[in-house]
């Protein structure tokens, strides 16, 4: 497997992210369909994007009782994704549930990934707000091995977690990194970042990037300055 860079496409409209998938024109880019796009366009625009050829990581982040979430991602398996996720915070049981929904009669299935922390929570943030006293650090490997324990393909985590993921759960365990940024770019409203070339470094596998490709000037130069850094 090898690692790929994940454009994420968090656009309010169909207009909006094909007028920015046409810019593609010599290659077919990994993209994430988040909530914003889906809930805006719904299943449609998940089947016209792949018809594009362009795989996708449908990031909808499903956390609710088991059976919620067995019956919901039943559904999504429909959907011809490459990836899916939901909320280890869920617990093992929500995930298991989860990855049984995913898979299809024949046995197929997307990749199923969990998410530990956003990575716009900061530890003084998940104390305060969420009464959770351990360090970041901690969760995160506590989550992904949670994850691991119920059978799904990696996590979603901090390109600063990833290389420990891979210590704690195994370097075939998937990290999916976002809060990827590059060194000369502004960080957002994310906490914890890393440059492209710094996340290969680590050991992520994919990494998600945003607004420093969406929002460049000449978006395609972005995306292939962040797969020449981030592949190689």
């Amino acid at each position: 497997m090898g690692k790929d860079v994940i454009i994420a496409c968090d656009f309010a409209s169909k207009a909006d992210v094909m007028n920015f998938l046409d810019k593609f024109t010599d290659c077919k880019p990994f993209v994430k369909i988040g909530m914003e796009l889906y809930y805006a366009e719904g299943p449609a625009i998940v089947k016209e994007i792949k018809a594009r050829g362009h795989k996708i990581f449908l990031d909808l982040k499903l956390h609710d009782i088991p059976n919620t979430v067995k019956k919901s991602m039943a559904v999504l398996s429909h959907l011809d994704v490459d990836m899916t996720n939901l909320h280890a915070s869920g617990t093992i049981t929500m995930m298991q549930a989860g990855l049984e929904g995913l898979t299809r009669p024949d046995g197929t299935r997307p990749l199923l990934i969990a998410v530990t922390q956003l990575t716009s929570t900061s530890q003084e943030r998940m104390e305060a707000d969420l009464l959770i006293n351990e360090p970041i650090d901690k969760v995160v490997m506590h989550y992904a091995k949670n994850a691991a324990s119920a059978g799904l393909d990696g996590v979603v985590c901090s390109p600063l977690e990833a290389g420990k993921v891979h210590e704690t759960c195994g370097e075939k365990f998937l990290t999916v990194t976002p809060g990827v940024r590059f060194a000369d770019g502004d960080i957002g409203d994310q906490s914890r970042v890393m440059t492209p070339a710094q996340a290969k470094e680590i050991g992520s596998d994919y990494i998600v990037v945003g607004r420093p490709i969406t929002a460049a000037e000449d978006p395609v130069a972005a995306y292939k300055r962040c797969v020449a850094e981030f592949v190689g």
